[in-house]
């Protein structure tokens, strides 16, 4: 109920169990209950919210003046459903608690969740439903003072592999030489050794462009660092090479830095703890925020040990190859932990499009087509409009211009 009055419709509420309270008071008021007491606003709760623990709900979505909703509320109830059951049942991930089968790297799959399922993936139904109610509350009380969030735009970028070529290291060097070369791969191989003597040509190297673009449209960008030991899936530059030590610190003089958490780290929270605090000592300031490398989240477990290392926010809520809302929504929301039935000190701020979802897109006019779509909808919600990019993805040769794309996203969204 905070999450959709104060932080999203920016309405202070108070909570009372006496009738008699409720009564005197001469405002806006809702009962939250089987029956209405009077003639005031009356929304008739689901079980949902007085259960403890997890249970195999059958939910039947059904709609709301064309919007999606679910846990039907009778004639009685001034808006049809119980938008409290279905809201917390969103973005709690109450199904992702479930049983269900998690993909190659123990991800949930976006097919398995209720959103996909029913065709209300691009939209954020938690943020349009709150909206809906305060249209609702206002007819019947047209004193009711609001103020909602203002739509705002952030550019995330992942540097998971800070260089393609440069600063890796002799023995890794040689090594991926030899194997573009078994691999009959010679324009890498080209590539590669120009870049040995020529470290500033690096494909990934795009950093004074990404500086340079967020100043000229006032983007406010977050760059997330793996800074990790290398592994099977983490093959960062090493954390000891005083370039990339240095490249972190340039950047972190114009943007803020985050950690983008090693995949060895999942499940890890000492070596979360560990990296978490290396990066720190580079930037000499705390490091708060947090991502999940192949945006990885185990419910509950994932956010319980990025608690325990302290981190603060993550932005790790979304699919990796699905546009849309993995939440329902577009406004950060605090993470509630079911099991332990306690809301954790971590703020969840989810994104709506990553750039791997635009890959299997045939051309640059399908993929601005679909940020359009979702671009419209958080603007309409008064949300927080995400996008995730990958350094990575800029210096691969591609038919879509990614510095278009990325450019186009600025000039157009951050308003």
């Amino acid at each position: 109920m905070k999450q959709i009055f104060q932080r999203i419709l920016g309405i202070e509420i108070l909570f009372t169990a006496k009738v008699e309270d409720f009564i005197k008071h001469s405002g806006a008021k809702i009962t939250y209950t089987k029956l209405p007491l009077q003639n005031e606003f009356f929304v008739r709760s689901n079980d949902l919210l007085f259960e403890q623990g997890i249970n195999d709900l059958q939910i039947k979505v059904g709609d709301w003046e064309g919007v999606p909703c679910f846990f039907n509320a009778g004639e009685r109830s001034s808006i049809p459903f119980d938008i409290f059951s279905a809201s917390f049942y969103l973005l709690s991930r109450y199904e992702e608690y479930l049983p269900h089968v998690k993909d190659s790297h123990g991800r949930f799959p976006p097919t398995e969740s209720l959103a996909y399922k029913n065709q209300f993936l691009a939209l954020p139904v938690v943020d349009i439903w709150a909206l809906k109610v305060l249209k609702k509350l206002k007819e019947r009380f047209p004193d009711l003072q609001s103020n909602p969030k203002k739509y705002a735009y952030t550019s995330i970028l992942d540097v998971t592999a800070s260089h393609c070529y440069a600063h890796r290291g002799l023995v890794r060097s040689f090594a991926g030489l030899f194997l573009d070369f078994t691999g009959l791969r010679f324009k890498r191989v080209a590539e590669r050794i120009n870049v040995w003597f020529y470290p500033q040509k690096d494909p990934y190297n795009n950093y004074d462009w990404f500086i340079a673009s967020h100043k000229k449209y006032d983007i406010t960008c977050l760059y997330f660092f793996q800074f990790a030991a290398y592994s099977t899936f983490d093959k960062n530059v090493s954390t000891h090479n005083h370039k990339f030590i240095y490249l972190i610190k340039s950047i972190s003089d114009y943007s803020k830095v985050s950690l983008s958490a090693s995949y060895s780290s999942f499940g890890n929270v000492s070596l979360l703890k560990k990296e978490k605090k290396a990066l720190s000592n580079v930037i000499n300031r705390p490091v708060n925020s947090s991502r999940m490398r192949y945006n990885r989240v185990d419910i509950p477990l994932t956010y319980r040990d990025l608690v325990a290392a302290e981190f603060t926010d993550d932005y790790t809520m979304g699919y990796t190859h699905e546009l849309g809302f993995r939440a329902s929504t577009a406004h950060p929301f605090y993470f509630y932990d079911i099991n332990l039935e306690v809301q954790q000190p971590i703020k969840i701020h989810p994104f709506a499009a990553h750039d791997y979802s635009f890959l299997k897109m045939k051309d640059s006019q399908e993929i601005q087509e679909k940020l359009a779509s979702l671009y419209e909808q958080v603007h309409q919600v008064n949300g927080n409009f995400t996008t995730v990019f990958s350094n990575e993805l800029f210096g691969e040769a591609n038919s879509v211009s990614w510095k278009e794309i990325y450019e186009h996203i600025l000039k157009n969204y951050n308003v």
